[in-house]
């Protein structure tokens, strides 16, 4: 690997000496009461003889300890202005190695599917996110800062080198305690309720299974919807029905039902260790054999499913499924949202969702599909046909999502020029050629990409009418929002347009727009809330405490059902990310309803049941939602630009 070169080896020796004693660092207090709190160092001052011209270097390596899972992000000003990227330490607590590829710095995102893919991007000690902060060269770089928005508590930031690097050099956790504990826990902090013995665990865990299992003040049907709402005999599968100008779903015997719903149920969620081989010092003992771990896969573990062992033995899964649905009774939750497990679907218990797979979705081609590819409706066809074909009598199945999140709008120009960098063979470059040489402007590149768009959507609904036409198709969950000419587009192809909306509350201004263009009900695929106290980022909304985040839940929730547009609701997610980072974005979010050992978080148990019983209500218009505004509560939009301020 080619390194600086410090022009004074006195320096250089001076400095190795000191970064091994642990003592030569620069510190930052971040301020509390500030909505955003940093400081800038000159970099001479941390490292010096570091070369201002960062044109040759591929990876620029920070020597840091934090106090806090907290994203902060890290900035270096340049000729050019000040260039900026988000980053999350899997170490809080603990001396962190990390190396950020300087890519991040100079170039908007690498074109993926859907944009957790494109702006998340996982290191071995920490990752990166790419949504906030300019891009350009790295010339003249002088300075280093790091701030962040609204800290939850007075952390502290230390810093200790600066080096640059042409080759990846890794990433390292410098110090010897284990970051996760032997139950899959932060093991490098302390919280209230923290597992420190089986013994504790086990009394934990049986004095849940000693709670009642009573639905009956949730009112609900058998398949979720509203006892004494029945307004037919049903059609044996749900449906949309408009009413005194209020969406509703209709079950499949005719009662109205809204959807209240979670994402990602699944036994064992939660509490994986992936790329194992790269930093086996996270760990304090990998799970056994049989028990979250299996040999011929070395480089990952559970121990979440070794939780689970310990709790019911080596035969869990039957008991593990039952107790989630037990307590998604007991929550008054009646559906299982997207990303859950098939077993836990099809237990028939609980109304369910889920998304067609194999559709040809293309990274490349930030989530479009090469729709104009030969045999292309008859790849949709058989995907579709798969997709469909244990779940097509299920009456239990709501119906389909077709997508996720998808890339491409609000950047069709920067599409366009990247199908025009894919090979002369493929069809959809083809196309656009032609297309383009009608007359190429930016209006009638946007217009392709919204054309693929369209015959995608249809091809897809065309399939999944041939192949499940009892269920619904519930629309592709666009990240945040959809343009109107896209809205137009979806109009009379989805039965129900979704979208995920991570704030404090949906925009009801924004729902309006989409029922009004869209003739459709609505429904919202993702939203959550986190906080920093269990070692895990604090989500893409963060709160101070873990009672705050079931106010959260209710606040936003009931805010949304006091829409006559919206339908259904899915929070994201059943269990708290991994502690060390999901596989193929590296999240790492305090976001779950269960935690790594397998415990509800009773804050957000309790504000579930509690929104369970009013929803009805609250969407009839007979209820005004609860309202409670946390001033303190931060998005993960744009940091402003400020410093201790």
């Amino acid at each position: 690997m080619k390194r600086i070169n410090l022009t004074n080896l006195t320096i250089l020796a001076v400095f190795l000496i000191c970064s091994a004693c642990q003592k030569d660092y620069h510190t930052i207090y971040f301020d509390s009461s500030h909505e955003v709190s940093g400081k800038m160092f000159s970099l001479e001052d941390i490292t010096p003889g570091l070369p201002a011209n960062w044109d040759e270097y591929n990876y620029v390596v920070l020597e840091f300890m934090i106090t806090t899972p907290q994203r902060f992000n890290v900035g270096f000003t340049t000729d050019y202005g000040y260039n900026e990227v988000r980053v999350m330490s899997y170490v809080p607590n603990g001396w962190n190695r990390l190396a950020i590829p300087l890519r991040f710095y100079r170039q908007p995102p690498a074109a993926w599917h859907d944009l957790a893919g494109m702006y998340n991007q996982p290191r071995h000690t920490g990752w990166v996110n790419l949504g906030d902060g300019s891009r350009g060269p790295l010339r003249g770089v002088d300075s280093i800062g790091v701030r962040m928005r609204v800290p939850i508590g007075d952390q502290e930031f230390r810093i200790r080198s600066v080096s640059l690097y042409v080759d990846d050099p890794g990433d390292v956790y410098l110090d010897d305690t284990p970051v996760v504990d032997e139950f899959g826990q932060w093991n490098l902090g302390e919280w209230e309720g923290k597992i420190l013995s089986l013994e504790q665990l086990t009394e934990e865990w049986e004095a849940e299974d000693s709670l009642p299992v009573d639905t009956g003040e949730y009112q609900y049907s058998k398949f979720g919807g509203y006892m004494n709402t029945r307004i037919d005999e049903g059609t044996g599968f749900f449906r949309t029905e408009k009413i005194d100008g209020r969406w509703w779903f209709v079950d499949p015997e005719g009662y109205l039902f809204l959807s209240h719903g979670v994402n990602v149920v699944q036994p064992g969620g939660g509490g994986n260790a992936v790329r194992i081989d790269h930093r086996p010092n996270l760990w304090k003992v990998m799970p056994p054999e049989g028990r979250g771990f299996n040999p011929e896969q070395p480089d990952r573990a559970s121990f979440g499913i070794w939780n689970l062992h310990r709790r019911y033995g080596d035969h869990y899964r039957e008991k593990a499924i039952d107790n989630i649905l037990n307590r998604m009774n007991r929550w008054g939750l009646n559906t299982i949202a997207n990303w859950s497990d098939d077993e836990v679907r099809l237990q028939n218990r609980v109304p369910f969702m889920t998304q067609l797979g194999g559709l040809g979705i293309d990274g490349s081609l930030m989530g479009l599909a090469d729709v104009y590819a030969p045999g292309f409706e008859g790849r949709i066809d058989a995907a579709v046909q798969r997709s469909t074909e244990r779940y097509r009598d299920n009456r239990w199945l709501i119906g389909y999502f077709t997508g996720n999140e998808p890339a491409w709008q609000g950047i069709e120009l920067r599409v366009v020029d990247l199908i025009l960098q894919e090979s002369d063979d493929r069809p959809i470059k083809q196309e656009l050629i032609r297309y383009l040489d009608e007359e190429d402007t930016p209006d009638r590149r946007t217009d392709f990409v919204h054309d693929t768009f369209r015959i995608f959507i249809e091809t897809v609904d065309d399939a999944l009418k041939r192949h499940s036409p009892g269920h619904l198709n519930l629309g592709i969950r666009f990240g945040g929002g959809a343009q109107d000419n896209v809205l137009e587009i979806c109009k009379g192809v989805f039965d129900v347009f979704s979208f995920n909306s991570y704030s404090l509350a949906p925009s009801h201004e924004l729902m309006d727009k989409f029922m009004e263009i869209t003739e459709m009900p609505l429904m919202i695929g993702e939203y959550h809330f986190g906080t920093v106290d269990r070692g895990m980022s604090q989500s893409l909304w963060q709160v101070d405490t873990q009672e705050e985040r079931g106010i959260a839940y209710r606040h936003y929730t009931e805010a949304a059902y006091a829409h006559p547009g919206l339908i259904g609701t899915s929070y994201f997610q059943w269990a708290d990310q991994d502690l060390t980072g999901r596989g193929y974005d590296g999240e790492n979010y305090n976001c779950g309803l269960i935690d790594v050992t397998d415990r509800p978080y009773p804050h957000m148990a309790d504000a579930i049941s509690e929104t369970s019983k009013r929803l009805f209500d609250v969407h009839s218009g007979n209820t005004m939602p609860f309202e409670h505004v946390l001033e303190r509560a931060r998005g993960y939009g744009s940091i402003p630009n400020l410093w201790n301020e």
